[in-house]
């Protein structure tokens, strides 16, 4: 744990990008409701014949109560007792990876979410806002981190969530360039603003339902100690945790294509 005043400005120096996603929860709804874009509900990606990955068992989405955890912009110094925990819980979840401070610092933490049978997927390179980018910034943001993540786990990125939850119709197009679906989410607990762990969980579990994709941020102090409780709580409730792969199974995710329940 952090000691709260000094620790909590060195996170912010030493992983600048993690911090400039500060207003991310808050700003994506009311921003990107500015742009038009389609999305695509996890459900109408499923198939006729389930055949989900099954790095945590087999789960049939069409009949059982699943949903996706996924944390942004780590790795961080918090992500080794976030992986203990998925392990001893046995639930899998879903890394949307920053490439600059957090890929490049902490390659071995990649490698072990890689081999304990997580989803990685990309957050971009440096957390900039890819509506404000011209194509060749777009196309680098995409590229430089599925690079990164493949050159250490030998597997490309198929799925990347934008900052911000920022996109359009022409970041849609650049992101099909590269192989990528967009990825967006339902359930936000506002962990950024450093809420205590009782109240993120409290988030998280009052505002998921089947098919949810709930956005956490490893990056922050109190959203670790938060997971064994949301997952205890929603275990009860009957909910089963997947990635979002799984999530989409037997479908796959069609790069260019954005999903949100």
């Amino acid at each position: 744990m952090f000691a709260a005043h000094e620790k909590m400005m060195k996170i912010r120096k030493g992983f600048r990008a993690g911090a400039a996603i500060a207003a991310a929860g808050a700003l994506s709804v009311g921003l990107s409701g500015c742009t038009k874009y389609d999305t695509s509900k996890p459900s109408a990606a499923r198939a006729a014949d389930a055949k989900p990955v099954a790095a945590f068992g087999t789960v049939d989405c069409r009949r059982a109560k699943c949903v996706a955890l996924t944390f942004d912009a780590g790795p961080s110094e918090n992500s080794p007792r976030l992986l203990d925990i998925l392990k001893d819980k046995k639930v899998p979840a879903t890394f949307f990876l920053l490439g600059k401070n957090h890929i490049a610092e902490h390659p071995e933490l990649v490698k072990r979410m890689a081999r304990e049978g997580h989803e990685l997927a990309s957050h971009t390179w440096d957390h900039k806002i890819l509506t404000d980018l011209d194509d060749d910034a777009v196309r680098d943001e995409f590229k430089r981190t599925d690079d990164a993540v493949e050159k250490l786990t030998g597997k490309r990125p198929t799925l990347m969530r934008p900052p911000q939850g920022r996109t359009n119709d022409h970041v849609s197009e650049l992101a099909k360039e590269e192989g990528l679906a967009q990825v967006l989410w339902d359930v936000t607990t506002k962990d950024y603003t450093l809420p205590p762990s009782k109240t993120i969980t409290e988030r998280a579990v009052t505002q998921t339902h089947r098919d949810s994709i709930i956005l956490l941020h490893d990056i922050y102090k109190n959203t670790v100690p938060a997971v064994p409780a949301i997952i205890d709580q929603l275990k009860a409730k009957g909910y089963v945790f997947v990635t979002v792969p799984q999530l989409l199974a037997p479908g796959k995710a069609e790069p260019g294509k954005i999903y949100k329940p």
